[in-house]
């Protein structure tokens, strides 16, 4: 195995991850002591003194946490019995194995970025999770649906052209149905735009008809490997037997309005034969504050079914059938709430590795994913994307992320460079996107 290179980690001072550490992961932590705060007087409705007692507890391990955080302080080991904890306690120790720190200790801005950022999320969750009886409360639940009800324009625009796209196409040659493919995978790409725990947990809903912006965007799109996803899925339909079927995988990113351009783009591959079956994988804690879990997921195909708009609560009301006939699946697993990257999979949860192989292609949204894939690491823009992905090969795969985090690899010699010199932001933006296949050609 060639030798990786170092972590990414906020011992860069004035690096993206120095930044998220020193100020993204502080801002965060308050707005979530904030929605604690906020919600002292339902606490108190449901649970009376022991309700009010469980929100200040949750709300002075989440201070003591901040504190660890801005003063770097030793980074400690997770107390609370949950499924994962040894898990991390063991990652935790290696990390400090790794080290050549005189006392041995990991620190916030001395090991990886990837390691504390998850941590982070792990630790607040810890919070709650020691305060019954408040520990079932998400708190990031009230920022998820609000992006989604403040979006409510662009989900009536793309539940309309989903339907009036499905009422045609039969009728549509190859070229078309290839066309309409790419337009609703590049809607998925920039959905990916809206990301809450970029915006420090701020507002970040989609107000604008992406629809119309597609060709304005498209110069944007750094990496394109569509033509392997449609090459690879329309193959497997020409080639499928009647009985047999054709498994897409979805590891989905965020909630709100992402996830609304993520079931659009997977009710297309069942109306149009590009599989047969599709599978979201999601977190099964609250996460990186707009992660989708399985309340988010099922709370969003109910508001969209109750949407006051024909074809949209049409949507709403096909993607409730989809989950009850299987051809839609979702599941969870601890693994992707753990700090590993992906090419530890097969040794940490040889039973994810193993599900993940039953697909035809699987399509990992986002930066989190991308990271993981990767291992966040230093690695030049022109590495190839097989070889940054150390090993991880289940399936076919292809990431899809709007770039938001310093880390890109599969570049063209010198677009990197060229890019980081006339945009020093390029890779934190936002405003780039890719498309990057991993599998046969």
């Amino acid at each position: 195995m060639a030798v990786v290179p170092a972590s990414l980690s906020g011992q860069d001072v004035g690096s993206f991850a120095y930044l998220t550490i020193k100020d993204r992961i502080p801002q965060i932590l308050t707005k979530v002591i904030d929605t604690l705060h906020r919600h002292k007087s339902e606490f108190f409705e449901k649970h009376g003194e022991e309700g009010v007692e469980a929100e200040k507890k949750a709300i002075s391990l989440l201070s003591k946490l901040r504190n660890e955080l801005q003063t770097d302080k030793p980074i400690i080991p997770l107390v609370e019995k949950f499924v994962d904890t040894d898990i991390w306690n063991q990652y935790l120790e290696y990390q400090q194995s790794l080290l050549n720190e005189s006392d041995g200790k990991s620190r916030w801005f001395y090991s990886p970025w990837l390691f504390v950022e998850c941590y982070m999320y792990r630790r607040i969750h810890e919070a709650i999770i020691q305060s019954p009886p408040i520990d079932y409360f998400d708190v990031f639940k009230e920022s998820k649906e609000q992006n989604f009800c403040e979006s409510q324009e662009s989900v009536i625009a793309l539940c309309t052209h989903l339907q009036q796209l499905i009422k045609t196409i039969e009728d549509l040659d190859e070229n078309q149905l290839k066309d309409e493919f790419f337009k609703l995978l590049q809607i998925s790409l920039w959905g990916n735009k809206c990301d809450l725990s970029l915006s420090g947990g701020e507002s970040s809903s989609q107000k604008t008809d992406v629809l119309n912006s597609l060709e304005d965007l498209k110069p944007f799109i750094l990496l394109n490997d569509m033509e392997h996803l449609w090459s690879l899925l329309s193959n497997c339909k020409k080639t499928r037997e009647k009985a047999s079927v054709t498994r897409v995988y979805i590891v989905l990113d965020n909630s709100g309005f992402e996830l609304v351009t993520d079931l659009i783009l997977a009710n297309f591959l069942l109306s149009s034969e590009l599989a047969t079956e599709v599978h979201f994988y999601g977190k099964t804690i609250p996460w990186f504050v707009s992660d989708t879990t399985i309340h988010d997921f099922n709370w969003l195909i109910e508001q969209v079914k109750h949407g006051n708009h024909k074809w949209m609560s049409k949507c709403g009301a096909d993607w409730e059938e989809f989950v009850k006939m299987g051809k839609w699946v979702y599941h969870d697993h601890i693994f992707w709430t753990l700090p590993h990257e992906y090419c530890a999979m097969p040794q940490v949860a040889p039973d994810l590795y193993a599900e993940l192989q039953k697909a035809h292609l699987i399509l990992f949204k986002g930066d989190l994913n991308y990271r993981k894939l990767t291992g966040d690491r230093k690695w030049e823009f022109s590495v190839p994307f097989h070889q940054a992905l150390n090993g991880f090969h289940p399936a076919p795969l292809c990431t899809i992320r709007t770039l938001k985090a310093e880390i890109q690899v599969g570049l063209k010699p010198g677009q990197g460079e060229q890019l980081m010199a006339s945009e020093p932001c390029w890779w934190t933006s936002g405003k780039y996107g890719i498309f990057q296949y991993d599998g046969p050609l």
